[in-house]
């Protein structure tokens, strides 16, 4: 009898650890990690995840569980999957994988999230240097809908999104990560300009076998010691797609992901239920368990025809991400400007992060001026639909960027806010 509907093909107790599910998490990237499941292209299935921290964030309304967070266990990721072609191949290095996001969504019985910023002494914040203590914001969904008690008369749409879908690297692939990641980390305060009204946080997250997991290999064995030193952290966006934290990724929307092993070894996690650009709180969006219901399709020698290297060697591509065309409608906007000039008054040079800081810091303090405080507002423009742009990068001396909010998200009258 033919099925209808998505295979489970990972599923999710959040009763249970992440060391205690059914199929085994893993919060590294590493071609060694081996495949937990099969997918054939063009089959429908489920796959279920815990949030990024494992569970350890509760619903407490005290911050002391992100005060104290272990930032070496991010992110909890569900896979690697292997992915089939329809004789049975697997997928091959060269060839692009297209993801589609069919459905998404929280775990039924787990409706909530939260969103957060780290405390100063524990990874900081895109504006540690403004909030630098530890807060956080607890949301409950009622169906598309979220609020939350901690910054009352707020209720929005979410735009629901996976933080992360990403394949395995090759061989080839970690050891340029680690080798240029372990630069940066090691020189770049003597070689790289940086910007200095930015908090400081490690320059580079290189590997580390502290709270490493890695599926299916076994903590304590002589191979699970060596991929540990080897596996690359997965905070930062990559090659392989990873962490990209793109808030429109969500119903109807596609994933072209380049292929460096065999059979892709895709995974995702980090589901969001909002987010806003630049997740800017770093624990920034609305962080939920979740599932996906997605179709893969495996394009032959699709990285060599539709993706550009960008650097030395072919393996230097980039994923392209397809929008699909489920969206909250909003009709009114309050738009922030920032330009490449610092809250001491001076100049930088075409510094888009810069000018971004001071669009997000335009809009928080406009915001706290109608019974808000400004740790409130920190944390809903990190988790809200709101839009960042990069409006002007080559008028020099200063870069332009502007934060808009849409007004609708307010229970407030409208007029107040202009």
């Amino acid at each position: 009898m033919e099925q209808h509907g998505a295979r489970l093909v990972f599923p999710i107790d959040v009763k249970k650890k992440p060391w205690e599910q059914k199929l085994p998490l893993h919060n590294r990237w590493h071609p060694d990690i081996p495949p937990v499941a099969e997918v054939t292209v063009g089959e429908l299935f489920r796959v279920e995840m815990v949030d990024f921290s494992g569970g350890r964030i509760t619903k407490e309304y005290s911050a002391e569980d992100i005060k104290n967070a272990d930032p070496s266990i991010v992110h909890y990721l569900s896979g690697p999957i292997r992915v089939l072609d329809e004789e049975g191949k697997p997928a091959q290095p060269g060839d692009l994988l297209a993801v589609e996001i069919c459905n998404l969504g929280p775990l039924p019985g787990d409706e909530w999230g939260f969103t957060a910023s780290f405390d100063r002494e524990n990874g900081g914040g895109f504006l540690t240097d403004h909030f630098p203590c530890a807060t956080k914001a607890i949301w409950y969904f009622e169906g598309i809908y979220a609020y939350s008690p901690q910054i009352p008369g707020v209720r929005f749409p979410g735009l629901t999104h996976p933080g992360i879908v990403g394949t395995a690297p090759s061989r080839e692939l970690l050891n340029i990560w680690n080798e240029r990641e372990r630069e940066v980390e090691e020189t770049g305060l003597k070689h790289l300009k940086l910007c200095e009204v930015l908090h400081s946080r490690p320059l580079a997250n290189l590997p580390s076998t502290k709270g490493c997991h890695l599926g299916k290999i076994q903590k304590g064995t002589p191979e699970w010691e060596k991929i540990a030193t080897e596996a690359a952290r997965t905070i930062p966006g990559r090659e392989n797609g990873g962490n990209c934290d793109i808030k429109n990724l969500s119903r109807g929307s596609k994933v072209y992901l380049p292929v460096f092993i065999e059979g892709a070894n895709v995974s995702t996690g980090d589901m969001h239920f909002s987010q806003g650009d630049g997740e800017i709180a770093f624990c920034g969006a609305i962080e939920m368990s979740g599932f996906l219901e997605l179709k893969c399709e495996i394009i032959k020698g699709g990285m060599k025809e539709y993706l550009t290297p960008m650097g030395p060697t072919l393996l230097h591509v980039n994923p392209i991400f397809e929008i699909g065309p489920v969206e909250p409608r909003f009709s009114e906007w309050l738009v922030f400007e920032g330009i490449s000039v610092d809250e001491s008054g001076r100049q930088h040079f075409l510094d888009a992060s810069v000018a971004y800081k001071r669009a997000v810091l335009n809009a928080i303090d406009y915001l706290s001026k109608f019974g808000y405080s400004k740790e409130q507002m920190y944390l809903l423009l990190s988790c809200c639909p709101c839009e960042g742009r990069i409006s002007g990068i080559v008028d020099s001396p200063n870069a332009v960027a502007t934060f808009a909010i849409p007004t609708s998200i307010f229970d407030q009258d409208k007029q107040e806010f202009s």
